[in-house]
């Protein structure tokens, strides 16, 4: 069993730059790959980056286009994303989503085991 706690959200300017970090309690953290999810207000949630368990590979929704960046320590069983030049659009609450798998490119969430409770990120024009 993983629990995941997000952190790192809050209230930034257009322009600006926040790091979510995705802590992780539970054994074997480093055996799971990871996932970033953010739901908009009224919309779908929808997939935003993915590391695999070592890593070693990363994988993004085509949107991010460089302005994110999934990294992990797991000697600290956290993951972390890295957003730059935030945009209004980027409002949303982000979640972290855990499953046990070798593979990096996992795009469903219902591929995923395991949820954070989400940390809410606002960016005002």
């Amino acid at each position: 069993q993983v629990q995941l706690v997000e952190s790192g959200g809050g209230l930034v300017q257009a322009g600006g730059s926040l790091r979510l970090s995705c802590a992780a309690s539970g054994p074997a953290f480093s055996c799971y790959a990871v996932g970033w999810f953010r739901q908009a207000p009224g919309k779908e949630r929808m997939f935003v980056a993915a590391i695999s368990w070592s890593g070693g590979s990363a994988y993004y929704a085509p949107f991010v286009k460089g302005q994110f960046t999934i990294s992990r320590d797991n000697a600290k069983k956290t993951v972390y994303l890295q957003m730059n030049s935030l945009k209004p659009e980027d409002t949303a609450v982000y979640y972290c989503a855990a499953v046990r798998s070798s593979r990096t490119a996992i795009e469903g969430e219902f591929e995923y085991d395991y949820w954070g409770q989400g940390t809410q990120v606002t960016v005002s024009s």
